[in-house]
């Protein structure tokens, strides 16, 4: 499960739809070489996090993503690994304003795209670091241009705005209340936002950051406001990319495959693992299948290289003894299997279910499931070809 799920359905009626993701942006606030839309959470650049959920939904036509120069190349290899489709990638400008205006063009100018696009009747403009964007608030956006020409996402204020003198003393507050943040996505006709940045200034180009104000203010298009959810915030600061990184955790430890031998008490135990489990868990499933065929089915698929795919091998130790049944041999070829699975973004664990006490069976199903857990979100690679204990 990604952190954006849409679906693939019809979408807001059948108008040609695309979307333009500026992704210039230096990072200079997040700190570090690296701009944060290339950063990498769970192993993936943050900006395919966010295409993917724009190509998730079968509406959106054409993605169009705009970048630094000298960071093409580095988009061009994202889109390539991560198999992305339905993308153009173009040259950003030197500012925000200038750069959507460059991501708009290819739909409008021949000199300015060696493949001219089919012009949208509706535009959607979303930043490249809000990764965690859902189908429901762009199609109402969408909805909402379509009517008025214009509309945005909106959140509450968190917290009160004030202005200061020249000298660094309190002038005036806002009254919170009236005031709403601007957040992304937005939308637009396309005539509408095209002829607005055509009409642009030199000074609202370089200085500007609000879209919905180029189409108010050049077009007198007065914009659709739509409330947001809380997961549009955008990756700022270096904490911004913990509580993506977080967030994605969360989403991925949705899903669980409890895997167990046919054996009888093997699948006894199974049948409770999956019961406790489910307490924990939005969508599960329940399949018998060995570890190794799981594997070479996950290898296969493109899953890995989307996120760790976390795999974890149960084993239960029916035995009277007080020692473990499982022997170094086999401890040494989960390593081993675990070390080569690595390389594949596959996180092989271990896990031993002791069954001594079947009064006791229950609470030592619950202690694994909570192990399983921990797992799945932390996803830590050191731990890898390990055998724990429940």
């Amino acid at each position: 499960m990604e952190p954006s799920s849409g679906s693939r359905g019809a979408g807001p009626a059948v108008m040609p739809v695309a979307a333009v993701l500026p992704a210039g942006g230096s990072g200079e606030r997040l700190g570090g070489a690296t701009p944060k839309q290339f950063c990498a959470v769970q192993g993936r650049p943050l900006v395919s996090y966010t295409v993917r959920a724009m190509e998730r939904i079968s509406w959106i036509s054409n993605i169009i993503v705009v970048v630094s120069p000298e960071n093409i190349e580095t988009m061009k290899s994202i889109v390539e690994k991560y198999g992305h489709k339905r993308v153009m990638i173009v040259k950003g400008g030197i500012t925000r304003h200038r750069s959507i205006f460059n991501g708009l063009k290819v739909f409008s100018e021949n000199e300015f795209s060696n493949q001219l696009l089919q012009k949208p009747e509706v535009v959607i403009i979303h930043d490249a670091v809000r990764p965690f964007v859902e189908e429901d608030i762009l199609s109402k956006v969408v909805i909402a241009a379509k009517e008025h020409g214009a509309a945005g996402a909106i959140r509450p204020l968190v917290s009160t705005v004030i202005a200061s003198t020249a000298d660094g003393c309190l002038d005036h507050s806002l009254e919170r209340a009236r005031y709403r943040a601007s957040e992304m996505p937005q939308a637009f006709l396309f005539d509408i936002i095209y002829e607005a940045y055509q009409q642009c200034t030199n000074y609202d180009l370089d200085y500007g950051t609000e879209c919905l104000h180029l189409a108010l203010k050049y077009c007198k298009t007065n914009a659709k406001l739509v409330e947001g959810t809380a997961d549009l915030w955008k990756v700022t600061y270096k904490r911004d990319l913990h509580a993506a990184e977080s967030i994605i955790k969360d989403n991925l430890s949705q899903q669980v495959c409890v895997i167990t031998d046919v054996k009888e008490a093997v699948a006894q135990v199974g049948f409770r693992l999956h019961e406790s489990l489910k307490n924990q868990l939005k969508d599960k499933k329940y399949a018998i299948q060995e570890t190794q065929q799981l594997a070479d089915m996950l290898e296969k698929s493109n899953i890995p290289l989307l996120y760790p795919v976390v795999l974890i091998s149960v084993h239960l130790d029916i035995s009277e003894n007080i020692s473990f049944s499982i022997g170094m041999e086999e401890l040494t070829r989960i390593k081993k299997f675990a070390r080569e699975m690595k390389k594949k973004n596959i996180l092989v664990y271990g896990l031993l279910i002791q069954d001594k006490d079947h009064l006791l069976l229950q609470d030592t199903v619950n202690s694994a499931a909570a192990l399983i857990m921990a797992l799945i979100k932390d996803r830590n690679a050191e731990l890898i070809g390990q055998l724990l204990v429940a």
